[in-house]
């Protein structure tokens, strides 16, 4: 198993739906995996420390493994079939341990709550990880330019060529 930490939480632009990135502590590896909006929410409303008037579906998961004489000892990212993640939510009873079936989204809610270990099988981080580009020191902008200006010189070029006397010839 490889313990892991939530390094981000990034929004698609193509859908409603979040990727959330876990990060090999031992290694230079990530494993991202995409998680709907309400569980992105709920991962991130604990991160920041925000209050609830109310408690939310994890926090109600959190107090009934408590009342029932529970203690969430880790979660595990086990298996991929498909690209379907599945994780379990590791609970210690008077001894036992019991693995509860669940959605990594929800699994990575409760760990963030009780503030549990978040660990991946070795198979998974195999298939499914990714290491940061050896080359971004390469397309970093030489350090005498200003950064993003070849980025903007297309937008600037367009700019340029309005006829912005046009449009006021229009109004009128």
């Amino acid at each position: 198993m490889i313990e892991v930490v939530i390094d981000t939480i990034r929004m698609s632009l193509m859908s409603q739906y979040r990727v959330v990135i876990l990060r090999d502590q031992t290694s230079d590896r990530y494993l991202p995996i995409w998680i709907g909006p309400c569980e992105a929410d709920a991962i991130t409303v604990e991160l920041n420390e925000v209050t609830s008037q109310r408690p939310l579906t994890h926090d109600l998961i959190r107090s009934v493994i408590r009342e029932m004489g529970g203690r969430v000892v880790h979660i595990l990212i086990n298996e991929l079939h498909n690209d379907v993640y599945y994780a379990r939510i590791v609970v210690d009873v008077n001894g036992k341990e019991i693995e509860i079936d669940s959605r990594p989204s929800d699994a990575l809610a409760v760990a963030v709550r009780v503030k549990v270990p978040i660990f991946v099988n070795e198979s998974v981080m195999e298939r499914a990880s990714i290491h940061p580009e050896d080359d971004v020191e390469q397309s970093a902008p030489p350090p005498n330019e200003e950064a993003g200006e070849d980025r903007l010189s297309a937008f600037k070029d367009f700019v340029n060529s309005l006829d912005l006397d046009e449009l006021d010839d229009e109004d009128n």
